[in-house]
């Protein structure tokens, strides 16, 4: 049984230690002393975004986004409530696909916006096209056994 998760922070990317004791939503980075969960998805860099995927033992969701993407913008604020249902035993965060092209086409990212949830390191699910925020939790519940609380 594991007795804690660890965290990557998206503000200063350290890795944190999260005792499965403890109240995660009121967790901070050990470091930069931000919450390490806000109920709302950071929008990261390559390095950061690399770091998430790599170092986290929490899923993470990833919105790979667009400014000038009109779905994109339209889901976003239905991303953002996922997030806030869905933290903190997911990670949501955005990358923006113009901002990090060869993340982008290193992901195979053909249409945006598209989501791809990742879990130690491994990409295991991908969907492309807006959703709503409803549509986003169960589709990540249904790739991802959560408490029986959650479902």
């Amino acid at each position: 049984m594991t007795t804690s998760e660890l965290a990557v922070c998206s503000n200063c990317g350290s890795v944190n230690r999260l005792p499965t004791f403890r109240r995660a939503e009121e967790a901070r980075c050990g470091k930069c002393r931000k919450h390490l969960f806000s109920g709302h998805p950071d929008d990261v860099d390559g390095a950061t975004f690399e770091r998430q995927i790599t170092r986290s033992t929490l899923p993470v969701l990833v919105d790979v986004w667009a400014p000038w993407c009109g779905p994109c913008q339209v889901m976003a604020p239905a991303y953002e409530a996922a997030a806030r249902e869905l933290e903190p035993r997911i990670r949501l965060i955005k990358l923006n696909s113009d901002a990090e092209q060869t993340v982008a086409a290193k992901l195979g990212i053909r249409g945006i916006p598209t989501m791809i949830l990742f879990h130690r390191s491994k990409e295991i699910g991908r969907a492309t096209g807006a959703m709503s925020a409803g549509q986003i939790v169960r589709w990540v519940r249904e790739r991802i056994p959560l408490h029986p609380a959650d479902a």
